[in-house]
């Protein structure tokens, strides 16, 4: 699973020009700091000897280490979504398309091998730790990418379900996904290794929650009559 996979520490991940900030250098030397460490066991001085720069530079770029977490959190937010953005889709997607790439693209990001893992460890610590950070990152990013989950739900459901009940079906979405990298080691030692090389990967995942999901809203088959082995194509959606 993700949550098992290590990478060297890097004082910037992002793109090669990135390493000629100095602010840049700051927030992903942070971001690493606060992720292996949390806010109170991580300190400036190690952060900017990562970073490269002089300790001064914190209070430059920052004011103090208090908004240098902040916005390191926001760094590495931004990064993932850079890294694994959000699909464009024509006026005339299908829903059910639509919910699939929505739910894929968030796996991606919780899970998707070949990006820092300290980008989602320390968004996963602000998470089940949240400070002042997390209020930002909610109101900045995380509620108007929920805001659009709830309105594919709506699509879906032709305006069935009242607000609510949409973003409990939302919310059922985002805890699926969730729990593989929240409890990825315990879910290792759940699952058989096959089965976790086969179908806890992003793309079967994607596709077990999405039709999940659709089957709860009525507009796909049960769960008894989907193969691991097929597509979410048109026949597999209820008319």
């Amino acid at each position: 699973m993700a949550s098992q996979v290590r990478s060297s520490p890097s004082a910037v991940d992002g793109p090669a020009e990135d390493a000629r900030d100095p602010r840049v250098r700051i927030l992903s030397a942070a971001g690493q700091e606060f992720a292996e460490h949390g806010y109170e066991a991580a300190t400036v001085r190690d952060i900017c000897t990562a970073a490269g720069v002089n300790v001064a530079a914190v209070n430059y770029y920052f004011g103090d280490k208090r908004r240098l977490y902040i916005e390191s959190v926001r760094h590495a937010h931004e990064e993932r979504l850079r890294q694994v953005p959000q699909p464009e889709w024509p006026s005339d997607t299908p829903p059910a398309k639509k919910l699939h790439e929505f739910v894929a693209t968030m796996l991606e990001r919780m899970l998707g091998a070949g990006q820092p893992p300290w980008q989602v460890r320390l968004m996963m610590r602000e998470v089940l730790q949240p400070t002042e950070a997390c209020r930002e990152l909610v109101e900045d990013y995380i509620r108007p990418h929920f805001a659009l989950l709830v309105s594919i739900l709506d699509e879906l459901a032709a305006n069935a379900l009242s607000q609510a009940e949409l973003r409990r079906v939302g919310m059922s979405i985002v805890g699926q996904c969730f729990v593989y990298r929240a409890a990825g080691d315990v879910v290792c030692m759940l699952v058989p290794q096959d089965e976790i090389e086969s179908l806890h990967a992003p793309k079967p995942l994607a596709d077990h929650i999405t039709h999940y999901a659709l089957a709860a809203l009525g507009v796909a088959a049960p769960l008894t009559a989907f193969s691991s082995a097929s597509s979410l194509s048109g026949r597999d959606v209820v008319t």
